[in-house]
């Protein structure tokens, strides 16, 4: 067969955006296709605006406490129109980052249409055939959407289009108490709405229990309500949502869903050539390849953690696969990840009770509180702590609750691998969005000239060369 590229990467969200960019940073041929928003679920309905209307209701929240440090500040006014501006100014800020032309100046082919994969080499986009030895499919996840009754008759909001809202809303009910749910449970009931979340199960409920019970505490403290059950049914009329659990009636001006994420895998043509699926995304193995030889499957269509960064470091494992011809496994023993709730809750490797069920007696658990922390002090932000989990003194996980404390995580990834070199930290999982980003691109940034220098450069396109004369 004649390809007519090296590898073609079908999605433009992180895990396709890192795989592609990487493939042609080498020199090879890219064919990036995206029908939709270059940049994806993170840039334009997840991690980017969430974190900006964070930051909003965080302005606000400071201002209610009127004398604080021996400083008086005026009671908040918030006006939603400029709470919307800001969100979208922080999408618009970032987009180029994700855009088609800084693709297109990588190398990269951009094709914005849909595809449709019709063979283990090709793929068609609007009236043209695609071909390549390798594919990459990067086409993320959308929100879950639970089988409640009468759910479909009623207008609901998820992540895709809570950030378009036109109004503030008066009293916004969610179903869902993860990490969507909670962090706009405070985001929005500081910004001044009435908040109520729905969860049968635990709150957050990958996180340790005692770092979820200080955020808990908080929350409540600030005024959100807490509903113990499961939505079983949802009407609305004249203007007000009705939501039953169980023989308790709950009912708001606007209904958020957030009750996790749904590979988006179908309708690719992907269960047509034989690619083998999963409960919740398609099936890959430690280096992201699925069933059909020659094809990739990263970041959240496949099964497995749902997390940007996640997504950015499988996106680059298959790029240094393809180009390089080095097998990447992935490594999940340091695995970050936050929640930004005001206080954060941060953690990486494994939980406390993951580590008991591993190695049982062998385990031991250090806790340090904030309150003998003397920047929290100074700072009267000492509310929280930090749960180090031990096997001997191997550190095997991190779990903690504080301010800011997503950015604390980084050593603890260093001790976990056991790598500290400036080259491990470059390829470090680092949990987005935080500034210690800044330290892995430095490192990178090192190490770029010699990944990205003429000799490796000039070995991917013989790898690529004879790919396409043998595949």
């Amino acid at each position: 067969m004649k390809f007519t590229h090296d590898v073609i990467v079908i999605g433009g969200g992180a895990a396709g955006l890192t795989a592609a960019g990487g493939c042609a940073l080498f020199g090879l041929d890219v064919a990036l296709i995206e029908a939709r928003k270059m940049g994806g679920e993170c840039l334009n309905d997840g991690c980017v605006p969430s974190k900006a209307l964070l930051a909003a209701a965080k302005r606000a929240a400071e201002a209610r406490e009127p004398s604080r440090f021996g400083v008086t500040l005026e009671p908040p006014r918030v006006e939603w129109t400029g709470v919307h501006k800001h969100i979208h100014d922080a999408i618009a800020a970032i987009a180029p980052h994700d855009s088609e032309e800084r693709f297109e100046e990588m190398g990269c082919e951009v094709f914005r249409d849909w595809a449709q994969v019709v063979g283990p080499q090709s793929v068609e986009v609007g009236w043209r055939t695609l071909t390549a030895p390798r594919i990459v499919i990067a086409t993320g996840s959308k929100p879950a959407v639970p089988p409640i009754k009468g759910l479909e008759e009623v207008p609901y909001l998820t992540n895709e289009n809570l950030f378009d809202l036109g109004e503030l809303p008066d009293h916004l009910v969610i179903v869902g108490g993860g990490v969507i749910g909670m962090e706009m449970a405070q985001g929005f009931r500081r910004l001044g709405s009435e908040i109520t979340v729905i969860e049968p199960g635990e709150l957050m409920g990958r996180d340790d229990p005692d770092s979820v019970a200080v955020v808990r505490s908080v929350l409540e403290g600030e005024g959100v309500s807490f509903v113990s059950g499961r939505a079983e049914r949802v009407e609305a009329r004249d203007g007000v949502v009705r939501v039953q659990v169980g023989s308790e009636a709950v009912e708001g001006s606007h209904l958020l869903i957030a009750t996790g994420r749904r590979a988006n895998c179908t309708g690719f043509g992907l269960e047509e050539i034989g690619v083998e699926m999963g409960a919740n995304g398609i099936k890959v193995d430690d280096r992201r390849r699925t069933s059909v030889k020659g094809i990739y499957a990263v970041g959240d269509c496949r099964e497995g953690p749902r997390l940007t960064h996640v997504s950015g470091y499988e996106g680059s494992n298959v790029a240094l696969e393809i180009t390089l011809g080095v097998p990447t496994k992935v490594d999940w023993s340091a695995l970050p990840w936050v929640t930004y709730t005001e206080p954060e809750v941060a953690h990486i490797g494994m939980t406390e009770k993951e580590a008991r069920q591993k190695h049982g007696e062998k385990v031991t658990v250090v806790t340090e509180t904030f309150h003998h922390n003397e920047r929290s002090l100074a700072e009267a932000s000492d509310k929280g702590h930090l749960k180090l989990v031990l096997k001997g003194k191997k550190v095997l996980g991190a779990s903690i609750v504080g301010k800011n404390v997503g950015e604390l995580l980084l050593p603890f990834a260093q001790s976990i691998t056991g790598k500290s070199s400036t080259f491990a930290l470059g390829s470090a999982i680092i949990a987005y969005p935080t500034r210690s980003e800044i330290s892995k691109a430095a490192a990178f940034s090192a190490w770029e000239p010699t990944v990205f220098g003429p000799i490796p450069k000039k070995w991917a396109q013989f790898l690529a060369r004879m790919r396409r004369k043998f595949a």
